[in-house]
């Protein structure tokens, strides 16, 4: 399912008046963000823990319970780059520039090797 045209910098804002109009700043540590988004990655993990690697992972019926976990991991990690001071947008372009410098496609389309990992 595709993104909307809505752009990083609006979600980021909605996020931040969410968390400002609970006074949430006062808990929203880097630090606990960041065991928040491992937390939510934990329940996005349970979803899928005993699937094996059948396609698809999710079960049917847990379609919605994994839309929310994985919702919930953007919406901290949108929050932990804003109170860390990250760019998300920024950091996303800098990042995709270096794997695609780290992984040509003409050395590793269809291949699950590290990048420094000689053929």
């Amino acid at each position: 399912m595709p993104f909307t045209a809505r752009d990083l910098e609006s979600i980021r804002q909605d996020v931040a008046a969410f968390a400002a109009e609970r006074d949430w700043d006062q808990f929203h540590s880097v630090r606990n963000l960041l065991l928040a988004v491992v937390s939510e990655i934990g329940e996005a993990a349970e979803i899928v823990r005993w699937s094996g690697d059948r396609d698809p992972a999710v079960p049917p019926d847990q379609q919605q319970a994994w839309a929310h976990e994985l919702a919930d991991v953007f919406i901290l990690l949108i929050r932990l780059a804003d109170r860390s001071g990250v760019d998300l947008s920024a950091a996303f372009a800098e990042k995709l520039a270096i794997a695609r410098q780290k992984y040509p496609v003409e050395r590793f389309r269809g291949s699950s090797r590290k990048y420094d990992q000689q053929i």
